[in-house]
């Protein structure tokens, strides 16, 4: 089922944009999701705080269109307006309010059609209404790149960026559902400018499914990254000796309970190990406990369950001698193509990495020394982080090249990368 990483980049022969032409936008428009817990916005969101930091240097006004996760508590699409960086409204569709009640009878549905329907509405609301025409739209998934290319043919906007952080090719359960989910792909890919994806297993695995590569939108590789102060890496003798990481929740394809078993056998060649585990709550899964308890690890993994606040995690992720993200190659696992948010958490904090075969971005990490690849099995995840804690120099090795990695992998890097390999697509 894994698919190679294989990349189809734009031609180094087409114009690029001049830094001169980048300062020059005007508007851009960006639609995407967040998490909204206690009227705030969580840090749960598709990159509106890289997205808002970047470009607000470079634009007059942005758009920005926040539709709540189902799971917020206030699922009523926010629309807010900033300028040179400040923001100085927020308002929201007034019919949207109508409809909300209904929107909370379909929280518990897989798929939420209720939820994209809302969200079409919201982004076409806001652009219906927008008098000047946009210089750039940028749609975080395809329900919102959508109407950014209807606008576009009614010539609206100038260039439209479909900007994909999660695909899968087997994204529901329902055959129905899922296939209109690969058909809006589809769609986007081919009448967006440009696609920009997270991981470069995306456009790969689209071509499989039936993408005719030759309509496709040229593609850039657009990272997740880092914010400058998550780079924050503390001496090694700051460090906890012996100290393991695992960052993420214990749904079964982020292999926890790979860790906490591989975690048992390394304890015999030494005893002082121990897991730190981030986001994820020991009371969250039974199993979770018994697992621990008949292993009889109680005291050698520690639960600091899901911290909000990326600057008191970053802290505590630096404290770690060693990150582990090992996911398990179950073949419908979305963790095929996305990119491996919490490797780039565990670089930025110094933290050489333990990974499994699954995560497109592992690869790139071993060939820059910041990772060690292993089959998901935990002997071969167990061996591993023994070798890493016994063979100093080998460690050190492998912690000045996760910096040295984190140190470029930042946000206005990303961005300017992908703003530099844009060019005026022919229509």
């Amino acid at each position: 089922m894994h698919l190679t990483s294989q990349y189809y980049p734009i031609q180094s022969s087409t114009f690029k944009y001049s830094a001169r032409e980048m300062n020059s936008v005007s508007t851009i428009v960006i639609a995407t999701f967040a998490l909204w817990k206690n009227g705030n916005r969580t840090p749960l969101n598709g990159m509106i705080e890289p997205l808002l930091g970047f470009f607000s240097k470079k634009a007059d006004q942005i758009i920005l269109i926040d539709c709540p996760h189902q799971t917020s508590d206030n699922i009523v699409p926010k629309i807010e307006y900033y300028q040179k960086g400040v923001m100085l409204k927020q308002t929201t569709a007034p019919f949207l309010f109508t409809p909300s009640f209904l929107l909370k009878t379909f929280i518990n549905l897989q798929t939420q059609p209720m939820f994209k329907i809302r969200d079409f509405l919201a982004t076409f609301y806001v652009l219906s209404r927008q008098k000047k025409n946009v210089d750039l739209f940028i749609g975080l998934e395809s329900i919102f790149t959508l109407v950014g290319i209807i606008f576009k043919k009614l010539g609206k906007i100038k260039t439209v960026v479909y900007y994909v952080s999660d695909y899968s090719p087997t994204r529901y359960n329902s055959k129905i559902f899922n296939a209109v989910y690969l058909w809006l792909d589809r769609v986007c890919a081919i009448h967006a400018d440009y696609i920009w994806d997270v991981s470069r297993a995306m456009m790969p695995a689209r071509i499989k499914n039936g993408l005719d590569q030759k309509k496709a939108a040229p593609v850039i590789h657009v990272p997740n990254a880092l914010f400058p102060w998550q780079i924050n890496y503390k001496t090694t003798r700051q460090l906890e000796p012996y100290s393991l990481a695992f960052a993420g929740t214990n749904g079964p394809e982020n292999g926890l309970d790979l860790a906490i078993e591989a975690l048992s056998i390394a304890r015999k060649s030494i005893p002082a190990l121990k897991l730190h585990v981030f986001g994820a709550a020991l009371n969250d899964s039974e199993s979770m406990v018994t697992l621990i308890t008949r292993l009889k690890l109680e005291q050698s993994v520690i639960f600091h369950g899901f911290i909000s606040d990326l600057h008191a995690l970053s802290d505590m992720l630096s404290t770690c001698m060693v990150g582990l993200a090992p996911y398990r190659s179950f073949p419908r696992s979305v963790r095929w193509y996305a990119d491996a948010t919490k490797m780039r958490l565990y670089f930025g904090s110094g933290l050489p990495v333990i990974t499994t075969h699954v995560p497109p971005l592992g690869k790139e990490a071993h060939e820059k020394g910041c990772a060690i690849i292993v089959n998901d099995r935990k002997k071969d995840l167990a061996q591993a982080i023994v070798q890493m804690f016994l063979h100093k120099k080998n460690y050190l090795k492998f912690r000045k090249n996760a910096v040295a990695f984190a140190q470029e992998n930042t946000w206005d890097n990303t961005y300017r990368a992908a703003l530099s390999a844009m060019h005026p697509r022919s229509t």
